[in-house]
């Protein structure tokens, strides 16, 4: 007889995952890359589905006993074309995925041969690996490895230029043009992404990982109307499970290579929990309470972004159109680890970042921090405003022990566990966090 209660049968798990549920409930979560998932998505994800083999596409699996996952898939695939107000006789999508990275190199796999070049955003631009990076002396991402890659990059403001961008996709002509980040606080010009592609015979394709949720509530714009694949992961601003989707455009055969891509190709059995999570997301997303939400989140970085300027705060590209903001910190002369490490021992999770102008990946001097979660659990603008002033907190201490201790990382952070201002800090904000809404519902 199998007991399904995780305290009988594994109390120490069942402690971590206590732990890791009142970290969140006690931390302010900046990551843009992560959001709080409903208790919906979440039932989906602890259900029976877990249990089934369904290797192939709908209707036509590996193994039997697929007719209940057949209709799952099919309606999330369904759900998915109609929530991004695509037509199914000119769209297709894949929703096996198990995240956003297999998702680019399915699509890859799929159109390209090896050694086919691709053209992205670079990753100290605010790119993403899965678009091809790589250093003067290592390449860094499997896709740099197996197909050649060569960057685009934002000027000395922080913007993508077009222009420039023009001329380096003219002379290297990549297979596929990609354009989409993780750490790039503006929207896309698609049309004329559109037509530099057209110009040297290359897919385009966006990487919506971050965007999407933006992108279907129409509060970006949109990449379906100019581009022949689209990617997304689901677990950020959509607000779903951790898994991913792949848009393509049914031409030339295009669906099928990317869907023998997934499998057999790249993946086994799908995971199903996930993709009934993502259908019940995708039914949420088309809903007004969501298009509200995600026209709170750009506001709320907006605002955010205001406030940290009048504290001395500078942002690349001086503000926001999305769900984050690049902070500099090079003007306080701290570095984005330090100030990571800080914000981390005070209960803030952010990531250090590069910003333009850094010079190595590995010591950035910027931060990154994104809106989703903090709206999701209902922050207002006093609590925002909150927020700024303890992000500078933290810089002061950042300062404060780099004076004192010196700049090295190792000297600076001597005890810093012990710190007094670091601990008065945490308490305040602890006690903050427990005044808020959690994802209960």
């Amino acid at each position: 007889m199998f007991v399904n209660n995780l305290v009988t049968v594994d109390k120490e798990v069942s402690n971590l995952i206590n732990e890791e549920f009142n970290r969140q409930k006690c931390n302010i979560e900046l990551i843009a890359s992560e959001n709080f998932t409903s208790l919906a998505v979440r039932e989906c994800l602890g259900s029976v589905l877990t249990n089934k083999y369904s290797e192939g596409r709908p209707n036509r699996r590996y193994y039997g006993g697929n007719e209940v996952i057949d209709k799952i898939e099919l309606l999330c695939e369904n759900r998915a074309l109609e929530a991004f107000g695509l037509n199914s006789t000119e769209w297709a999508v894949n929703v096996q995925p198990y995240s956003g990275s297999p998702a680019n190199f399915a699509v890859y796999t799929g159109l390209l041969n090896p050694g086919d070049r691709i053209m992205g955003l670079d990753l100290p631009s605010g790119g993403h690996l899965s678009h091809g990076f790589e250093t003067e002396k290592k390449k860094i991402s499997a896709t740099s490895i197996y197909f050649q890659s060569k960057p685009y990059k934002v000027n000395s403001d922080g913007w993508i230029d077009y222009d420039e961008l023009e001329i380096n996709a003219t002379d290297f002509k990549p297979n596929i043009l990609i354009c989409g980040a993780s750490a790039y606080p503006r929207d896309f010009d698609y049309k004329r992404l559109r037509e530099i592609a057209d110009k040297i015979g290359a897919y385009l394709m966006a990487d919506i990982a971050h965007i999407s949720g933006l992108v279907v509530t129409k509060q970006m714009n949109n990449p379906f109307e100019y581009c022949d694949i689209v990617t997304s992961t689901t677990h950020k601003t959509l607000r779903g499970p951790r898994s991913g989707m792949i848009f393509v455009k049914k031409q030339d055969g295009n669906d099928r290579k990317i869907n023998e891509a997934v499998f057999p190709g790249l993946q086994g059995g799908p995971h199903n929990h996930q993709i009934a999570g993502l259908a019940v997301q995708l039914k949420e997303v088309q809903k007004e309470e969501f298009k509200e939400y995600i026209k709170k989140v750009i506001s709320n970085a907006q605002f955010l972004g205001e406030e940290l300027k009048k504290l001395g705060f500078e942002l690349s590209t001086d503000g926001t159109d999305n769900h984050l903001l690049l902070i500099k910190l090079k003007n306080f002369g701290i570095t984005g680890s330090k100030m990571e490490k800080v914000c981390e021992l005070v209960n803030i999770s952010l990531n250090k970042n590069c910003v333009p102008g850094d010079k190595s990946a590995l010591s950035p001097t910027g931060i990154r921090i994104g809106t989703p979660c903090m709206t999701t659990r209902g922050m207002n603008n006093e609590g925002w405003i909150k927020l700024a002033h303890w992000l500078k907190k933290c810089v002061d201490i950042c300062v404060e022990r780099q004076n004192r201790l010196g700049k090295k990382l190792r000297d600076w952070g001597k005890n810093i566990e012990e710190d007094v201002s670091i601990k008065e800090l945490r308490e305040e904000i602890i006690n903050y966090c427990k005044e808020l809404n959690f994802y209960e519902n």
